[in-house]
């Protein structure tokens, strides 16, 4: 079939608002976007001839369509089968009162020592703000006995910690665990706002309280509180463990994670590690099913900085405009020409899209179809894309490069003319994409437009004014110096991948006493940047997966950087379970 000369345009001018956020007329209003959405797709598959006369006739049941289930192969649960019996023990344990008060003490106390990372810190030994991390080793110290009697602690630029649980196989790659000890700021203006103190630790019989009972003390008390259960129960390790816990991630991890990772990396060598898991998104109902998003990849990033200068002056007698005005029209210019998002074969979230179209029962039907051709077709994956952008509007954010105006300066004075305005633009970078692209695509966007002011420009270090005389400059630069390209995807076709997404099915139905296929595995991306920025040298197998509910603002979601941040004791108990699970199964494979 040819393709069509005209491109498809879905009929609907914005994206389809979330329905629990408005009210009954909102809610009306969704439902005729969503119909026109369907409706419109459905007739463009038509005249593309992707559909049949009747598009509901071959696909209203996904588990009868082999076709699109091979889109998105599952592995099955994964069990222990060497270690059957102490996973079995352990399962009954976690499942007691008893443990869970155990649990929640773990996770309380690290909350009870603030371990906040601010912007900007000097280095270790000059500044003091990181001596907060002493006491946080010294409560670990206290809480994990066995850990620390047992497994090798090495810390790292101080308060950077790597245990080692040797297992008697060297030959074996280890398991990589990471998480951070560091925690985001508490805004004083903001501590009467919070329901418990933010470093109480509070339980109040369903939730643990507290600047970082969720990011991140949660991933390292539930890697922490699993091993001193093995220890506990004699479990020797055949494949060794490795916990690495930067100090620092919330500030871009420079003295954290990069001096661990150097450590690491001149201890283990390059491809080092069997796999890694970090912090990162979970499962959330999506489309009529629970979707685990395994975080393959994480997007790139820059912050780019555009400053405007121009001539003082009284402002008793002012320019057409002054250097703020310029930089206004320069940043509407901005938000008015966002990122072109397009759907890309190959990319995490194409992926994604394929796992939705083979296994959620709740996908459009014609949407499941245009994916299931998108492989062949360019204009069944511009639909595909389209209309996923309309139904979600996370999809589309994760999908393409994105914007965002956070920060702005300018003048001192009322009667005094700016001589210098900027504003700082963040981007989060597409998996496919790159920095020089960014980059470019910003030069492009506002050299023409300073040309209309009469500006000189010069774009991350490139002088483009050619000599000639101008009123006032513009210089785009990176802010920071930060900018990081996007992270190397992780194989969905290997070992690593099947054990991880076989042990997420298996401890989703231990937690909840479930047979069978019940939670949908699916590649994905983080939707910011982790300590494994970087650890991409210590393995091609690096995954972002905190297991938990992360769908429900009332999960483990709650509060994450901001007020009233807190945890479902019952999340803490299953992120121990699967940690368990992980460690067992790992040390039963050859990988």
């Amino acid at each position: 079939m040819a393709p069509p000369t005209k491109e498809f345009v879905l009929p609907v001018s914005e994206p389809v608002a979330h329905p629990a956020r408005h009210g009954p007329f909102s809610r009306l209003r969704l439902c005729v976007q969503l119909a026109v959405v369907i409706f419109g797709f459905s007739a463009c598959l038509h005249s593309l001839d992707l559909l049949p006369t009747d598009p509901l006739s071959s696909l209203s049941d996904v588990s009868d369509n082999a076709e699109l289930k091979a889109l998105c192969p599952q592995a099955a649960p994964l069990l222990p089968q060497k270690n059957g019996a102490l996973w079995e023990k352990l399962g009954e344990t976690y499942g007691s009162e008893a443990f869970l008060t155990r649990a929640v003490d773990w996770l309380g106390g690290a909350v009870r020592v603030p371990t906040p990372s601010f912007d900007k810190m000097g280095p270790v030994g000059e500044d003091p703000r990181w001596e907060v991390f002493t006491p946080f080793h010294e409560y670990l110290l206290s809480a994990f006995p066995l850990i620390h009697s047992t497994l090798e602690l090495t810390k790292v630029n101080t308060y950077g910690l790597v245990y080692v649980w040797k297992g008697s196989d060297a030959s074996l790659k280890p398991l990589l665990l990471a998480a951070h000890q560091d925690v985001v700021p508490v805004n004083p203006d903001t501590v009467d706002d919070w329901t418990h103190p933010p470093f109480s630790g509070y339980f109040d019989g369903e939730y643990i309280w507290g600047r970082g009972s969720s990011d991140d003390k949660s991933g390292l008390i539930g890697a922490m509180s699993t091993i001193e259960n093995l220890l506990e129960n004699g479990f020797e390790p055949t494949r060794s463990v490795v916990l690495a816990f930067g100090f620092d991630e919330e500030t871009s991890g420079l003295h954290g994670a990069a001096t661990l990772a150097d450590y690491l990396l001149k201890t283990y060598g390059e491809n080092g590690f069997a796999l890694l898991v970090d912090e990162g998104g979970g499962f959330s109902e999506q489309f009529g099913g629970v979707v685990a998003n395994l975080a393959i990849a994480e997007k790139g990033y820059i912050d780019v900085r555009v400053e405007v200068t121009s001539p003082g002056g009284h402002s008793s007698v002012p320019p057409p405009h002054t250097t703020i005005g310029i930089l206004a029209a320069l940043l509407v210019h901005v938000e008015e020409h966002p990122y072109e998002v397009r759907l890309a074969r190959g990319t995490p979230m194409y992926l994604k899209a394929q796992c939705l179209a083979a296994h959620a029962p709740g996908l459009p039907a014609p949407v499941r179809k245009a994916i299931q051709k998108a492989g062949s077709s360019d204009a069944a994956l511009r639909a595909a894309g389209d209309a996923l952008f309309g139904l979600d509007d996370d999809f589309r954010a994760f999908t393409g490069t994105t914007q965002a105006i956070d920060l702005i300066n300018g003048g001192v004075k009322t009667n005094a003319l700016p001589e210098q305005a900027w504003a700082v633009v963040n981007h989060r970078i597409a998996t496919e994409s790159s920095v020089d692209e960014v980059k470019k695509h910003d030069t492009a966007l506002l050299k023409k437009l300073a040309g209309e002011f009469n500006l000189s420009v010069t774009a991350f270090g490139d002088d483009l004014s050619q000599g000639a005389p101008a009123y006032g400059t513009l210089t785009l630069s990176d802010a920071w110096g930060t900018a990081l390209a996007p992270a190397p995807d992780t194989p969905v076709d290997a070992a690593p991948y099947a054990l991880l997404s076989g042990t997420i099915k298996a401890t989703y139905n231990a937690h909840r006493d479930l047979q069978g296929d019940n939670i949908i595995v699916s590649p994905g991306i983080m939707s910011g940047n982790t300590d494994t920025r970087y650890y991409w040298k210590l393995t091609e197998h690096i995954f972002r997966y905190n297991h938990h509910n992360s769908g429900n603002a009332s999960s483990l979601a709650g509060g994450v950087h901001t007020v009233n941040e807190h945890l479902p004791a019952d999340a803490l108990i299953e992120t121990i379970r699967f940690f368990t699970t992980l460690i067992l199964n790992a040390d039963e494979s050859d990988l």
